[in-house]
């Protein structure tokens, strides 16, 4: 079913507010990553990821919002561009019952973007690591 109201996480995305995407991520949030192996695990590495990827995609938008019956799944459909190659994919996010963000899924095509995506992200995965690093020491502090 084609949503007529707009997630929370993609108007954050699209006015690139990573404060509103961080706070709509649960703690426990577990983030499938279209180009590694094993899932990220918690809301500091899934903001930094985040906001790494919107620092490699260009000409970044939402083409389609579609929400599932019960409100808790939602998939939003996406085209962008890494360097010279066009990326389709999708983001698949399910809420908790607080309405948080407690699984996000991306998953992406054709696979020569793919592989341009993992590149660009492995530049920056230090910078990730770090941030991600950095806001847990923080919280774990406060």
């Amino acid at each position: 079913m084609e949503s007529a109201v707009t997630h929370p996480f993609r108007a954050a995305v699209e006015a690139d507010d990573h404060d509103a995407v961080h706070a709509l991520l649960a703690d426990d949030v577990v983030f499938t990553s279209p180009v590694a192996f094993q899932p990220y695990e918690g809301r500091p590495i899934t903001a930094a990821i985040v906001r790494g990827v919107s620092r490699v995609f260009e000409d970044f938008r939402y083409v389609r919002e579609i929400a599932g019956a019960d409100g808790r799944d939602h998939v939003l459909v996406f085209e962008a561009r890494v360097g010279d190659r066009r990326i389709n994919g999708c983001d698949l996010l399910h809420t908790d019952d607080d309405g948080l963000i407690d699984d996000l899924v991306v998953m992406v095509r054709p696979l020569s973007a793919a592989n341009a995506l993992a590149e660009a992200m492995g530049a920056q995965f230090d910078r990730i690591a770090r941030e991600a690093r950095e806001e847990s020491e923080r919280t774990a502090g406060a």
